[in-house]
């Protein structure tokens, strides 16, 4: 019969230290790559009101409200696309239960997302409980439509924040304020509009503008003529500061 032996004690002993040690060098490898460590946890996010772009100088983010829409939300993404630029558009839930796919167009262009609340309501008087609820009603209804996306804003309906700042914030969401909202909603005139934008636009301003809720094509046809134009001054369009 064979010898089960494979050598002399002490060098198998050697041996068995070396495999060992081996062993030893690739788990603490495998523990310390990037796929099997765990991601760190989010940092705290403040609460205070983002009004300024992500950098400075001549720099300004164009933010979208109370979409997405049908008509005017695709009309707007083509807008964008042909001048290269990118925004954030805020969402109503109640918006998204049924305009699912111009969430995904908005997203597979390259834009981000703000939470805008489930029904835009006033939330100058809702308690900080509902106005959680709220949060995260909005952000399963759009997650519905694009799992797993990031939604890095919350905006409050009106500028009415009420304590939405640091309810938003507690969910890892910065409240995204503006510098400069041209009244859009009361039609004045593609022109009269862009001479709005024209005289509100500062360096890293924040504007605000809407891409439902009503007829929004004076909207698409003055942002259509605004980013030609200052992209030949010289300004850039950022996003917001996070």
């Amino acid at each position: 019969m064979r010898s089960l032996h494979t050598g002399h004690p002490r060098a198998r002993r050697r041996r068995l230290a070396i495999l060992t040690a081996l062993l030893v060098c690739v788990a603490t490898a495998w523990i310390g790559s990037p796929a099997a460590t765990a991601a760190p946890a989010a940092g705290p996010v403040s609460p205070a009101l983002v009004t300024t772009t992500a950098h400075p100088g001549n720099q300004v983010a164009l933010t979208f409200d109370d979409g997405p829409s049908p008509q005017y939300t695709p009309q707007l993404l083509q807008v964008l696309r042909k001048h290269q630029v990118k925004a954030v558009f805020c969402l109503v839930g109640e918006q998204v239960e049924w305009q699912q796919a111009q969430v995904r167009a908005i997203v597979a262009d390259g834009h981000t997302l703000c939470n805008h609340t489930y029904r835009h309501r006033d939330l100058t008087a809702v308690s900080p409980a509902e106005i959680e609820a709220d949060i995260k009603q909005t952000d399963a209804q759009i997650r519905a439509a694009v799992p797993g996306v990031e939604i890095p804003y919350f905006r409050a309906p009106y500028g009415n924040w009420g304590q939405s700042p640091a309810v938003a914030a507690n969910l890892g969401l910065r409240p995204l304020s503006w510098t400069l909202m041209p009244g859009d909603w009361e039609l004045p005139g593609t022109d009269v509009l862009l001479q709005r934008l024209r005289d509100g636009i500062t360096p890293t301003g924040v504007v605000t503008l809407h891409d439902a809720g009503g007829d929004r094509q004076q909207t698409v046809d003055a942002v259509d003529r605004l980013i030609p134009e200052f992209k030949a001054k010289g300004w850039n369009f950022d996003l917001p500061a996070r």
